[in-house]
């Protein structure tokens, strides 16, 4: 086997095992890994991403529901627009993107580009999330949900586009939407999300069938060491202080965005 290979599949080892240890945030990484260790065009490798972060969501998602850490109505009232979102927009808006997406004087930016600056961008977004994070002072595990449904709707349907364009789960958004907007204690919406994620990423894939020339043989593979990854990283989460992991990440997250948009802005 290819020593770049290896270190690709190794990769996929580290998300699960990122993911295990801060409940997100992992997936963040799959794409830029598929693209740039194992050659996997973009646009293709934000739909493997989907696959691989749905099905090592919903690993990680039966965890919590066997401990009663999942409010289904909540993920019900978040997910239908966030299903829809991001299944149309993998079945429509992805291959209608135009290629090149637009011109600046002799710049030209592809598509490829586009979806990587974009893709960065999410990054920084998602490293500040983690970097900043305080601990919830008003998520009381025995408060009632009150619901603000218009609110989760649209937050939903804002977080299946995202993860339609870029392949990640967007965990980072949905968290601190269903802890702001529906009250839940963080360990209840941590175990919410997963929910969320696994099945709308894993709609989101579908949407990818007819477009896309799928190599099962590499997803199948690279999908179940990052599984693997999860349980190894769900065992030393009870050694590793969490929120110095999830600060730590968060700055390998940020260096890892800024090293994305400039190497693609390079490549102009």
């Amino acid at each position: 086997m290819d020593s770049i290979v290896i270190i690709g599949f190794s990769a996929a080892i580290l998300i699960g095992v990122s993911l295990g240890l801060i409940g997100g945030g992992g997936s963040i990484l799959t794409v830029p890994v598929l693209v740039y260790i194992l050659g996997v065009d973009p646009v293709l490798a934000t739909a493997y991403s989907l696959f691989v972060v749905g099905s090592t969501s919903l690993v990680g998602a039966g965890t919590y529901m066997k401990k009663g850490l999942v409010n289904y109505k909540t993920a019900l009232v978040f997910a239908i627009p966030s299903f829809i979102a991001v299944f149309l927009t993998r079945k429509f808006l992805v291959p209608a993107l135009p290629d090149p997406l637009f011109s600046v004087g002799d710049a030209i930016i592809t598509k490829n580009i586009g979806i990587m600056v974009f893709f960065a961008l999410i990054m920084l977004a998602a490293s500040y999330s983690m970097i900043t994070a305080k601990k919830c002072v008003d998520c009381d595990e025995d408060k009632p949900v009150a619901f603000n449904f218009p609110m989760i709707a649209l937050e939903g349907s804002v977080v299946g586009v995202t993860t339609g364009i870029v392949g990640a789960g967007g965990g980072f958004l949905i968290i601190p939407a269903l802890v702001l907007l529906a009250k839940l204690p963080m360990k209840m919406a941590v175990g919410t999300s997963l929910l969320i994620i696994a099945a709308k990423s894993l709609i989101g894939f579908l949407g990818d069938l007819s477009t896309q020339t799928i190599d099962w043989q590499l997803l199948l593979i690279f999908t179940s060491l990052s599984i693997v990854g999860i349980f190894i990283g769900s065992a030393l989460s009870k050694k590793i202080n969490e929120k110095i992991l999830k600060t730590g990440f968060g700055w390998f997250v940020l260096v890892m965005g800024i090293y994305i948009i400039t190497k693609e802005l390079l490549a102009i």
